[in-house]
């Protein structure tokens, strides 16, 4: 069965397109077919890609407002295993289009449905809200996987993500649960970052990942280049912990 994971957290700056796109990359790499979402109007994870937002021919939105088939919007990312459907800042205004849309909670799991024979993972980037966009995504997921800054108010929010991903199971989606929880930015040199962790570890159990993504320049500097830091720099400290990161979900996977 193809793994839908939605990479969720409503705060913003926790690094969900970061993540999305690295995993996305490592796990390409471990020859697994990937397809990435870019559901996020501000359009990182496609310019992480080193595509170009403004000339895209058809995007995210035109999937979800214009019904445009899926596979007219996919293209390769030109790195093997691995394509993306891109966006822009058109989809910000798919909210608010598709409130009288038919069934708008499930048009993202329709489309991913059709092609969802042809990968193993689909990963969706979600905008940092729990509005409609990241409902669909919900809708369409097998599981989640929620990145935490290990930094104060790391928590804050999360009863109402959990709430939310229950309400989507209970009305939209049997199927979907947490996935994994994967600790970002962290700085085990201080008290605050390994307490918050651990709180984290505390709330959600064996659903933490062991792996840890560390505050690493290199993972800041990459995107800038068009680059995943599995191009950029493998070796580095964010490289090898989203490498571990990949064989982790792919060992959830199994």
């Amino acid at each position: 069965m193809t793994n839908v994971i939605a990479i969720v957290n409503q705060k913003g700056g926790v690094g969900k397109t970061t993540t999305s796109v690295n995993l996305a990359a490592f796990l390409a790499k471990h020859e697994k077919k990937v397809l990435i979402i870019d559901l996020d109007p501000q359009g990182n994870a496609t310019s992480g890609f080193g595509i170009e937002k403004r000339t895209l021919e058809s995007s995210v939105y035109d999937l979800l407002v214009n019904e445009v088939p899926i596979l007219e919007v996919i293209r390769s990312t030109n790195r093997p295993n691995l394509d993306i459907c891109p966006t822009n800042i058109d989809l910000a205004g798919a909210e608010v289009e598709l409130v009288s849309a038919m069934s708008r909670e499930t048009i993202l799991k329709r489309a991913i449905d059709s092609v969802a024979a042809n990968y193993d993972f689909v990963l969706i980037d979600c905008p940092p809200s729990l509005g409609l966009l990241t409902i669909n995504a919900l809708a369409a997921a097998t599981g989640v996987i929620v990145p935490i800054q290990g930094e104060y108010y790391a928590l804050e929010g999360l009863t109402q993500l959990v709430d939310t991903i229950n309400r989507v199971k209970r009305h939209l989606n049997p199927v979907i649960g947490i996935y994994g929880v994967i600790i970002t930015m962290y700085d085990g040199r201080t008290q605050l970052t390994r307490q918050v962790t651990e709180e984290v570890r505390q709330y959600f159990g064996d659903k933490v990942f062991d792996t840890v993504i560390p505050r690493n320049i290199r993972l800041a500097e990459a995107p800038s280049f068009g680059k995943t830091i599995a191009e950029y720099d493998a070796k580095s400290r964010g490289g090898n912990a989203y490498n571990e990161l990949a064989l982790e979900v792919m060992k959830r996977a199994t």
